[in-house]
């Protein structure tokens, strides 16, 4: 089976601060939206914000509960780039977690989490190459 992820959608407790959050913050634009959700296009997904209660009927699993034990990553291409994407995330309503410093393994990293408590980890890898499209490599 192919190693891929096709789409990552997140419960939000109101879409509206949250394409705030997505918007402002990162300065991304919906590639589809309806009253009721919004699609993100990503280097090779698709990012969703789907208001909490219509996909836990979706799932049919009441009672999801938040935030998980997860982060997801948003990579950037020099150290100097991940205070001020920390910076305007938490402007457009993001809540730092973790101010930006080097981790043990090298890099340069901070954590903020989203209006819903999503956790994301702006981060500066040596040793990952980002290609124009945003697309990863694992330098090996």
């Amino acid at each position: 089976m192919q190693q891929q992820i096709s789409l990552i959608t997140l419960g939000v407790a109101d879409l509206g601060r949250s394409k705030r959050f997505y918007g402002e913050g990162f300065g991304w634009k919906p590639v589809f939206e309806t009253p009721g959700i919004v699609f993100y296009q990503m280097n090779g997904l698709v990012l969703g914000l789907w208001p909490t209660s219509d996909l836990e009927g979706d799932m049919q699993r009441p009672g999801l509960v938040r935030p998980g034990a997860f982060a997801l990553a948003h990579n950037v291409p020099a150290k100097k780039d991940v205070q001020p994407v920390l910076d305007r995330l938490a402007a457009a309503g993001g809540r730092i977690l973790r101010p930006a410093d080097e981790p043990p393994h090298g890099g340069f990293r901070g954590y903020v989490a989203d209006p819903d408590d999503h956790a994301w980890e702006i981060a500066w890898n040596p040793s990952w190459a980002i290609a124009e499209d945003g697309r990863i490599t694992f330098r090996i």
